[in-house]
């Protein structure tokens, strides 16, 4: 089965994706895709029959959103608690994800035909090494396409997630790329694997579970959280479109909180500049008190210097990851 399936939407559907784009459209979303292995002892199956219809299913579901004009979407493939599995399960979702992305490296024709950027969120150490090349290889084939993007988190907790934040920026100090001053709520924001994405708008978990299972805990706060009972195999074009109905219904309020929290974050990060720039006046300064002008031009020096910093910081993490990355696909090539 291919990632992306060809195919339009029928009349019916056209017209219902029509009226819901007249309201406010999600730009990204995120899917907690539950339920395949209730879907396979209900119809009977294996469980990695189960697994594979899922697969089957985010195709379609992509197809879907591709023709909604949704053209971010992430979903949680692989938990690292999956690891606490059985092992013939855990294997034959590895082998599993190995197929799929060596299909994936087939299609590379067709992902650029929808210039689709696949990137692959988590702790990739913690799978098997030729699935590392393999994600590696896919990531690096579609990096450079941008017209819609697919994020897999896959050996991913957010939990996990943040603690490795927490640690890039340790490495930042460590290193002498940014101060200890420098870190900053924003600044682990831009830590996160899913840095290069914008926090999704809406959140659909499926099998009727209401938990969000460790999964994009700090970028889902101010999003729309929609839980259905439908089992993710045997989703539709009607659940996701009742899904975005309930996000067009507390548009509002969403974009106020989030707007608020914006504005929050600005005022926190300015006082912690105007903290830092008193104290560095109070031990550099020769006892005189400055007049206001000299303070704010102070303090503006400071906050372009730390903005430069973290700038900087980000760009050597970045490389890192990037280098990351390249080497798994160089390992790839002389295995």
């Amino acid at each position: 089965m291919s990632w992306i399936r060809e195919g339009e939407l029928n009349f019916i559907e056209k017209l219902s994706a029509n009226i819901l784009k007249a309201g406010p459209m999600p730009k990204h979303v995120a899917f907690i895709m539950d339920g395949n292995r209730r879907y396979a002892r209900k119809r009977q199956v294996e469980r990695q029959e189960g697994h594979t219809q899922g697969f089957d299913k985010l195709a379609e579901t992509l197809r879907w959103c591709l023709n909604l004009s949704i053209h971010e979407v992430t979903v949680y493939a692989f938990s690292i608690e999956n690891f606490k599995r059985s092992k013939d399960e855990v294997d034959g979702l590895m082998e599993l994800a190995k197929q799929k992305f060596i299909r994936l490296l087939e299609e590379q024709e067709n992902l650029e035909k929808h210039g689709v950027c696949i990137r692959v969120l988590g702790d990739l150490t913690l799978l098997p090494l030729d699935l590392q090349q393999h994600i590696a290889r896919a990531v690096v084939a579609t990096r450079t396409h941008n017209k819609c993007f697919l994020n897999v988190c896959f050996a991913y907790t957010s939990r996990h997630e943040i603690a490795n934040a927490v640690r890039e920026m340790a490495w930042g100090v460590e290193q002498g790329l940014i101060k200890s001053s420098d870190v900053s709520e924003a600044l682990l924001g831009h830590c996160l694997y899913s840095s290069n994405s914008p926090n999704p708008d809406l959140l659909i978990r499926t099998s009727g579970e209401v938990r969000l299972s460790d999964f994009l805990l700090w970028q889902t706060s101010h999003s729309c959280l929609v839980f259905q009972s439908v089992l993710w195999p045997e989703y539709s074009f009607w659940n996701l479109c009742d899904a975005i109905l309930q996000y067009q219904l507390n548009h509002r309020p969403l974009q106020k909180a989030r707007d608020q929290h914006r504005e929050g974050q600005a005022l926190q990060q300015h006082e912690a500049d105007r903290a830092c720039v008193a104290d560095l006046l109070q031990h550099h300064g020769n006892g005189k008190p400055l007049d206001a002008q000299r303070r704010q031009e102070a303090l503006l020096n400071y906050t372009a210097s730390r903005e430069e910093r973290v700038q900087d910081f980000l760009g050597a993490l970045q490389h890192k990851r990037d280098s990351f990355l390249t080497d798994l696909t160089s390992q790839a090539a002389l295995a």
